[in-house]
């Protein structure tokens, strides 16, 4: 039931950290050239950066019948078919998170450094890396949930332990 959602905020969160990571990578001194955020967006593209935000509004969309219909259950065929009208004015809006990250990546590397990007994510490489990331999320999530799960219980256990030495049960 959550599986999707889920896994785009993991998507999308490995993106983020991702971007933070490159944030002391490169630095450039002046403001993007135009070419420069041209090229960023080819790399959020080619790099697969842009799916990650492609159920971002109309989870929004979905969000505000979530919000109205419980507050006007007699409504709810009008709020539908209302955000059903206006959903297409917002997925427009899409381009816009596409620009700001071009801008992100734009001032964090020169234009040389966004062709070698460019180039890697065009690679077979490049192409491979973005076809399997979301599985390699997914079943990286996976594992360390499988991980944490034995951590937790093995201090639990030793904790336990410990405590019976100094005379307590818990």
């Amino acid at each position: 039931m959550y599986r999707k959602p889920f896994l785009h905020l993991l998507r999308v969160g490995a993106f983020m950290l991702a971007l933070a990571g490159f944030a002391g990578v490169a630095a450039a001194q002046q403001p993007p050239s135009a070419a420069q955020v041209q090229i960023a967006r080819d790399v959020v593209e080619a790099s697969g950066a842009s799916r990650s935000f492609d159920s971002i509004i109309p989870g929004m969309l979905q969000r505000s019948i979530n919000v109205f219909v419980p507050q006007n259950p007699d409504l709810q065929t009008p709020i539908v078919e209302s955000v059903r009208t206006i959903a297409p004015v917002f997925e427009k809006r899409r381009t816009e998170i596409i620009d700001i990250i071009a801008r992100v990546y734009a001032t964090k590397f020169t234009e040389a450094e966004l062709k070698e990007l460019l180039a890697f994510y065009r690679s077979t490489i490049g192409k491979k890396f973005v076809a399997e990331q979301p599985a390699v999320l997914e079943e990286s999530f996976r594992r360390t949930q499988e991980w944490s799960n034995k951590l937790a219980d093995d201090i639990v256990t030793a904790l336990r332990a410990e405590m019976k030495k100094r005379g307590h049960t818990i």
